[in-house]
């Protein structure tokens, strides 16, 4: 978004005419898009806001907003207010002297917006009118004066501006409800907020607006979101847009960017590995593409984490549970989704905290963004490092919303800000005991001297000398006095020891231990490759065991379906050639045909229970089987199953065929 940027929100809710009803949402609605727009991280607007004016101070306004710009700006005006309409049907902007009889004289004439919006200068113009028809009342009528709605956009097809990339105008087509009572406006009954500008403020400051999710919201995507939202609201209120512009322009900013990689392609051979009809093949293309998603060059793993999207979404059930395990590997995770910094005092300075991002490279790709204004975050390639600024009072806390590639993560921040705690000032020391002096011959003097341990306040009188002579330091000098009226030796007392200070306990700063090693930013040269942690070898074998088991059952299964075919064949013969016209029954029995066709059922349906307790037991307990025995148990599960599922369908056609022919149904 190159150029200056301006917004003019022009909202009108008095109106000195009785017959304008006074609107609630204007002056909320323009405070609200003013702030957003304005915004730095949103819209980076200077905005200028006019708020119940009369009509000639908006219109100097309004063209002194679309005179002197250049090619590169872009303009945005917005207004808020009564439409009314002329006999001739020509829309006008109500203002706060408007008077519905005097519409040319007293309102904004949409002919003069036309106007300007056709001769500025200005690259990128678009105007939003969130006004309605309806307020043209006379204090005791019932009917407005004008029917039908208010076709703003006819104003604007005749003339296109001779310069600039063109115009935009969004208008929501609405029409005003009032409860009527008697010829007069009901009290109390208001128009509902506007939910035209409020769909607006919602869809920019939020990000909804942002459909595509790039971290700009067009004009396209402004106009789709508001025409949802705005039907949704009321069924009876339809957005409308006209548009004559050359190529697309981005509105605001958006904080629902999400981080994009541009995937490699795969390679050719692996290509037709995923797309192979063999089910073990597209299982060994999944263990290849999840080592591929541990490269350091992150339009491969963008490439290998897309080919094993496909497969978890259209594959075989078998195929697509390892691709879903496969891609948990380039899911967000935060070393921790919620940091406490407890009790801390406002505006002090408050140790920051390090969420490290762990996972292969192609995770820690992400993009990170505070939601709350006190919460500061600072990212570099493996580690967000999080701050909070204490200059608000209180329980706060926030939220930092972390978004990969794959997915998103949230980061809780929370800190109790407390007003600080100032110490007790120290007590002044009170006056010192007062005690009698001695004479230096052990002689009391005639009168007691009162000495004090703070210097007195005001100066001794002229008639008293007070000699302080130098003592060494860390001693406190005697005082000595003398009276010259009075026929006695100089006195001397010595000075109390001064009060020890009052205690203060010593507040030491708390030292947060941690047995969390130092994160190094240094990483050894050279492209390396991300080795998830080994998983230990255990001595668990009850998931190999049994999937043996259940291939041995397999097995068996299908020589027993051989030896009941071939016993069932020579039941039929002898059937047909026997002359004492035995029934079918005998000659099943008496072959053992029959044994043997129970005996395959059996071990067909032991197969498949074994199968799959031998795939609960390995998935259950994954943390205690190595790669090679989760490898070699699913591929006897699959054998076992490739060989007991046809014999159980075989066996149970031959037995159908038995009771059939026996006529024992």
């Amino acid at each position: 978004m190159s150029g200056s940027r301006h917004a003019l929100i022009i909202a009108n809710a008095d109106y000195d005419d009785p017959g304008l009803k006074e609107l609630a949402s204007p002056a909320s609605d323009a405070s609200a898009l003013a702030q957003v727009l304005g915004d730095p991280q949103i819209g980076d607007f200077e905005v200028e806001v006019v708020a119940d004016e009369p009509s000639h101070v908006i219109l100097r306004r309004i063209e002194g907003f679309f005179t002197d710009r250049r090619r590169d700006d872009t303009l945005v005006l917005h207004f808020s207010c009564h439409g009314l309409k002329s006999e001739s049907g020509e829309l006008y902007l109500a203002a706060r002297d408007t008077e519905p009889r005097y519409l040319d004289a007293t309102a904004v004439p949409s002919y003069f917006v036309r106007r300007c919006m056709s001769r500025t200068r200005a690259g990128s113009t678009v105007l939003f009118l969130d006004c309605c028809y309806g307020g043209a009342f006379s204090k005791g009528s019932a009917a407005v004066r004008a029917a039908g709605d208010a076709n703003v956009l006819d104003n604007f097809t005749a003339e296109k501006p001779p310069r600039g990339r063109g115009w935009a105008v969004i208008t929501a087509s609405t029409a005003m409800q009032y409860a009527m009572e008697g010829g007069r406006l009901a009290e109390g009954a208001g128009p509902p907020p506007s939910v035209f500008t409020h769909a607006v403020v919602e869809g920019l400051q939020t990000g909804d607006a942002d459909l595509d999710a790039d971290g700009e919201v067009s004009l396209d995507d402004l106009y789709d979101y508001l025409y949802e939202q705005v039907r949704e609201q009321n069924p009876n209120q339809t957005p409308s847009k006209t548009v004559e512009m050359q190529g697309g322009l981005q509105l605001a900013h958006s904080r629902h960017r999400r981080i994009r990689v541009e995937p490699a392609d795969i390679r050719p051979e692996m290509r037709s590995a995923v797309q192979s009809r063999n089910t073990f093949t597209r299982l060994g293309a999944v263990r290849a593409l999840r080592d591929q998603l541990a490269d350091d060059r992150l339009p491969v793993a963008e490439g290998a984490r897309r080919a094993l999207e496909e497969m978890a979404r259209g594959d075989v059930e078998d195929v697509a549970r390892d691709a879903e395990e496969a891609l948990a590997a380039v899911r967000l995770r935060p070393s921790a989704t919620r940091l406490d910094f407890g009790r801390v005092e406002r505006d002090s300075v408050v140790p920051h905290r390090t969420v490290t991002l762990e996972g292969v490279p192609l995770a820690r790709c992400c993009l990170a963004h505070a939601t709350a204004p006190w919460l500061r975050v600072a990212q570099d390639d493996d580690a967000l490092d999080v701050g909070v600024d204490p200059a608000t009072v209180g329980h706060l806390s926030g939220d930092i919303v972390l978004k990969g590639v794959a997915d998103d993560a949230v980061v809780t921040v929370e800190v109790d800000v407390r007003v600080p705690d100032r110490p007790p000032a120290p007590a002044s020391p009170g006056p010192a005991d007062t005690g009698a002096g001695t004479v230096p011959d052990g002689r009391a003097p005639d009168a007691p001297t009162a000495v004090t341990a703070a210097p007195p306040v005001v100066p001794p009188p002229s008639d008293r000398v007070v000699i302080r002579p130098q003592e060494p330091p860390g001693e406190p000098p005697p005082v000595i006095t003398h009276d010259p009226e009075q026929d006695a030796p100089p006195v001397t007392v010595p000075r109390p020891p001064p009060s020890p200070p009052p205690f203060v306990p010593r507040q030491e700063q708390a030292t947060v231990l941690t047995d969390r090693p130092p994160r190094t930013t240094e990483r050894p040269s050279g492209s390396h490759r991300y080795a998830p942690p080994a998983v230990r070898p255990t001595r668990a074998r009850g998931g190999p065991v049994a999937a043996v088991a259940a291939l041995g059952c397999a097995g068996a299964s299908v020589v027993l379906c051989v030896l009941a075919a071939v016993r069932g064949r020579q039941a039929l013969l002898g059937d047909r050639h026997d002359r004492n016209q035995q029934d079918i029954d005998y000659w099943v029995h008496h072959t053992g045909a029959f044994t043997f066709l129970v005996a395959c059922l059996s071990t067909a349906v032991a197969a498949l229970v074994l199968a799959g307790l031998a795939r609960y037991v390995v998935d259950a307990r994954r943390t205690r089987y190595t790669d090679g025995a989760r490898s070699a148990t699913q591929t006897l599960v699959s054998t076992a199953r490739l060989f007991a599922v046809p014999v159980l369908v075989l066996a149970g056609l031959a037995g159908l065929a038995y009771l059939v022919a026996g006529q024992h149904w």
